[in-house]
């Protein structure tokens, strides 16, 4: 008798260091508990990520992205408009790869937002407990080859 546990999806977060990283580095310190097949990535800026960048973390194994930052109190000028106008750019090549745009998420996060840190990492747990990971390879090549 074999007993298959459900594979669950794995979560990247993209934190700022001027934002979600700092929302993270306070959930650790107040020994709070998140999902561990959550992975956090800190970075300087958001907004250095092409769309080529996401498609290729949902094709290599990630099921859902949430990308915190800073928001409008970004130090780096210009950048949560950048960064919208990438994850907009993004959804359009979800869209034609048929990924569900609920996978990848924006979310301004504060250096001491521990409770919303934490609500975005269960948003996109319960995600992936409802729509499940994605299914690989994701399109045919000649599709991928043509995401920017």
């Amino acid at each position: 008798m074999t007993t298959e546990t459900p594979q669950k999806g794995k979560i990247l977060l993209l934190a700022t260091l001027s934002g979600g990283y700092r929302g993270a580095d306070m959930v650790g310190q107040g020994h709070m508990d998140y999902p561990p097949n959550t992975y956090i990535l800190p970075v300087m800026s958001s907004a250095i990520f092409p769309p080529k960048f996401y498609i290729d973390a949902f094709e290599k194994g990630f099921d859902a992205i949430t990308v915190m930052y800073s928001g409008t109190d970004s130090p780096y000028k210009g950048e949560s408009e950048k960064t919208a106008e990438i994850i907009n750019e993004t959804y359009e090549k979800m869209k034609e790869l048929n990924l569900d745009l609920r996978r990848l998420r924006l979310a301004a996060i504060c250096t001491v937002c521990v409770r919303p840190f934490l609500e975005e990492v269960q948003r996109a747990e319960s995600l992936l407990e409802e729509i499940g990971p994605l299914p690989r390879p994701l399109a045919k090549q000649g599709v991928a080859a043509n995401v920017n």
